[in-house]
């Protein structure tokens, strides 16, 4: 036992004399990867990054978007009641709420990069094997495997951020936004075509095709300096710098890279430090808030066109199933969309970079908390205006402004999540965020396909009361981050 002293003091010396041998000679000049990556600035490596870690929500919104155009045929075919239709999206994001923590925690001890990668691999793996499902429990069982590889996807954001100049970043993280709209009109219009000739299963199989051709070109993705010099992979983060710079026609910083490697990265106690705390549980109530009202504004959205419910309209039905039959009777409602219900999805899904150019404007000009509060409070007036009796083209018109809406503050609250926690934490408080922001996803089928069969005015006040709670803590929140660079270490 008396050799575990003299063992430590050998530790101590032995890391002293390491510090020492790395303390720069007196009068040679320095830099940090903040200030290379501001001094290297925006240019071809950038829009390259752009292209492919943006694509990342092509893949992420086909996937999450592939629910709401399958539930009436698996509706159908395995005669599925509210609750069943419901936990099918619920599971999906069950997956994604556990795996997010897991995956940002190994993020931030392994690389964004290789976390990325596996994501990617898994979801479409798993996603394949979902077009195969036998039954109702291995279809719901695989798809929240795909939620769980999904969830991975986030890191493809924290690369960009990462990356990116502070000056670049409240412009070009909002414009990843294009991508997802591109998913979700992608995986219409495929549904449009596909379901009614060769099935929901052929569906899932194309829309597992855009995830396995990205795995392809990540190789030209390197792995963030950030996360390589929070390691103490000097010698890396120097490389990427340097391919960047040759890449942009820039320039280094003159002198050597030296930055402290960070051995603490990745605590779940380092979210809940009394310089965090208020932060990160406003963060988390934001995040729950802003996926509980997107995930209700798409699967309300599906609900109103399945089951016509816009005013009690006499209005002809989605697409007509002949007589009065037994099935139309049925408590399972199996009513299958018609060209005209997947026109009107299109159109609404538009909306989502509807306010892009406000958005930005926003972002960059009145700060990430105030943008994010108008947004999210006019995200819960337009929620209660659902009510109001109005024509189809009204219906239609109010779904676009709140999916504008919701998009809006769900580019905010990424880019503020991203900027405001340090290195060594960041992919962690991504993957919390993104895990809390599914179990708002999780409960809001229930809301829309479930209870607002029961109240539609009790869901839309439920759905507008949680938006107002979240721009109340998005106008409180203690850090704004706008022209701040982003930290290393707590």
């Amino acid at each position: 036992m008396a050799t575990a002293p003299k063992e430590a003091e050998n530790a101590i010396g032995l890391e002293e004399i390491r510090t020492e041998r790395q303390e720069p000679p007196k009068g040679q000049k320095t830099f940090t990867v903040e200030e290379a990556v501001e001094t290297i600035g925006f240019g071809r490596f950038h829009i390259l990054l752009f292209l492919i870690m943006g694509s990342t929500g092509v893949a992420e919104a086909m996937e999450i978007m592939l629910i709401a155009v399958v539930s009436p045929f698996i509706r159908c075919e395995w005669q599925l009641q509210d609750w069943q239709v419901a936990l099918v999206t619920t599971m999906v994001f069950f997956g994604y709420m556990v795996f997010s923590i897991v995956l940002g925690l190994l993020a931030d001890r392994y690389g964004r990069w290789k976390i990325l990668l596996l994501s990617f691999l898994w979801a479409a793996y798993f996603s394949l094997l979902t077009s195969f499902a036998p039954s109702y429990i291995w279809f719901v069982f695989l798809r929240a495997m795909v939620g769980g590889g999904v969830s991975g996807h986030a890191q493809g954001l924290i690369i960009k951020t990462e990356f990116l100049p502070t000056k670049y970043r409240g412009y070009m993280l909002p414009l990843s936004q294009v991508f997802w709209l591109a998913g979700s009109l992608l995986i219409i219009g495929l549904a449009s075509v596909v379901n009614p000739t060769i099935g929901w299963r052929w569906l899932i199989r194309i829309a597992s095709i855009p995830g396995i051709l990205l795995i392809l070109v990540f190789k030209f993705i390197p792995e963030s300096a950030r996360y390589n010099i929070s390691t103490g992979n000097v010698s890396a983060a120097l490389a990427t710098l340097q391919r960047i710079a040759k890449m942009n026609r820039a320039v280094m910083p003159e002198g050597v890279l030296r930055e402290p490697a960070k051995e603490r990265r990745g605590r779940f106690k380092d979210l809940i430090h009394p310089k965090y705390l208020r932060t990160t549980l406003q963060i988390w109530i934001i995040w729950l808030g802003i996926a509980f009202a997107y995930y209700g504004v798409i699967l309300a959205s599906a609900e109103l066109l399945e089951r016509d419910l816009v005013c009690r309209s006499t209005a002809p039905p989605v697409q007509d199933s002949g007589d009065d039959s037994e099935e139309r009777r049925s408590p399972c409602h199996c009513r299958l969309f018609g060209p005209a219900a997947y026109q009107t999805m299109i159109i609404s899904t538009a909306g989502d970079i509807a306010l892009n150019p406000l958005n930005i404007l926003g972002i960059n000009f009145l700060g990430r908390r105030l943008s994010l509060c108008i947004t999210m409070g006019c995200t819960a007036l337009f929620f209660l205006l659902l009510n109001i009796c109005t024509s189809s083209t009204g219906m239609i018109g109010f779904l676009f402004m709140l999916r504008a809406l919701v998009s809006a503050n769900f580019n905010t609250i990424y880019i503020y999540t991203a900027e405001v926690y340090p290195t060594t934490m960041r992919a962690l408080g991504m993957g919390t965020s993104g895990s809390l922001c599914r179990v708002g996803a999780m409960v809001a089928p229930f809301i829309s396909q479930v209870l607002m069969s029961a109240s539609f005015i009790g869901a839309l006040c439920l759905f507008s009361s949680v938006c107002v709670v979240c721009a109340i803590s998005a106008l409180t929140l203690p850090i704004e981050t706008k022209g701040r660079a982003l930290q290393v270490c707590i």
